[in-house]
């Protein structure tokens, strides 16, 4: 089992040290393999306005301070160029490349990604069917490792929804592990970052039913005070929630708990 957990842009060193040494420790405790995540870049930003990131070279300089402060912490970040992916490719301090959803049909992107030495995740863009990720598989010949990863499928304006059936199609019909990125799947995107830009209450119910289905690794995006994170904080999980969620997907029963639902802010 494995999950990948933290904010949506690397911020400050301060704060994704905390997140990342609460996360780890919580897997740890659990028995769970961790991997950081944060993005130096977001691009793909509904206003031009929207906060992007440090960068990065910033960003490297931090995460290089963050292995050396936690043992064995290994990280993931996206990329969106062919440039980017070389770069990063001869970075000792990223372990895993990821490719955004909205790139994720980008032969060239794909293919420089898996010419590294990297994990390779993908994730599923929001307009694709399950069965179009053996597409997406075609271009990967010769990667480290691949992981495909769901984060909803677009429903309408401004709403996705999340396909079980689709989850289970891809757990038995491709031969890498499937991700479920639960709190990109409660966004509801093009939103304009209030209260309307997602719900984070949703993420443990949805994740809780794809481990029943039989989904093992996880993508949940945190920080400390996501209401006022520069991205996604509607739908992040604020950092003291984290460990009830990983009991909640792992089937721990915790003390206090008269109903089979988590309460989240």
């Amino acid at each position: 089992m494995r999950i990948i957990a933290g904010p949506c842009q690397h911020e400050t060193l301060e704060q994704s040290l905390e997140i990342a040494t609460e996360c780890k420790r919580v897997c740890d405790k659990y028995g769970i393999d961790y991997y950081f995540k944060a993005s130096f870049d977001k691009a793909n930003r509904t206003s031009a306005d929207g906060q992007r990131g440090l960068g990065l070279t910033p960003t490297l300089h931090a995460f290089a301070d963050m292995k050396g402060d936690i043992a064995n912490l290994k990280i993931l970040t996206d990329v969106h160029t062919v440039e980017q992916v070389r770069e990063l490719g001869k970075s000792p301090v990223v372990d895993v490349l990821q490719i955004p959803a909205f790139l994720c049909r980008q032969t060239d992107l794909i293919r420089e990604a898996c010419r590294t030495d990297k994990i390779i995740n993908i994730k599923k863009g929001q307009f694709l069917a399950p069965w179009d990720v053996k597409g997406i598989l075609s271009k990967t010949e010769g990667a480290k490792e691949i992981w495909i990863t769901e984060r909803g499928t677009s429903f309408g304006y401004n709403t996705l929804v999340v396909d079980y059936t689709g989850l289970l199609y891809m757990l038995d019909t491709y031969n890498v592990p499937i991700v479920f990125d639960v709190t990109h799947s409660v966004q509801r995107p093009g939103g304009n970052g209030s209260s309307s830009g997602g719900n984070r209450g949703y993420v443990p119910g949805l994740a809780r039913s794809a481990s029943a289905l039989g989904i093992t690794d996880f993508f949940l995006e945190v920080h400390a005070d996501p209401d006022n994170a520069p991205s996604d904080g509607p739908n992040m999980l604020h950092l003291t929630d984290f460990e009830t969620v990983v009991r909640d997907i792992i089937g721990y029963s915790y003390e206090n708990s008269n109903t089979n639902t988590s309460t989240v802010r």
